[in-house]
């Protein structure tokens, strides 16, 4: 699976570990995250976010 960085702070979203803090389940494709979930470090949107490289 794919891993996303946020671009203000440098935070991966691993879908293999979640954001279980956030409501997200370990295994949930960064697609799948509600589109108001934000950045659990800084707060940014879903759309701050890049795939990694």
């Amino acid at each position: 699976m794919e891993r996303w960085v946020c671009e203000p702070c440098g935070y991966v979203y691993d879908p293999e570990v979640g954001d279980p803090d956030g409501g997200v389940a370990p295994g949930t494709k960064f697609e799948d995250i509600p589109e108001d979930w934000v950045c659990p470090v800084c707060g940014a949107t879903k759309d701050m976010f890049a795939k990694e490289d």
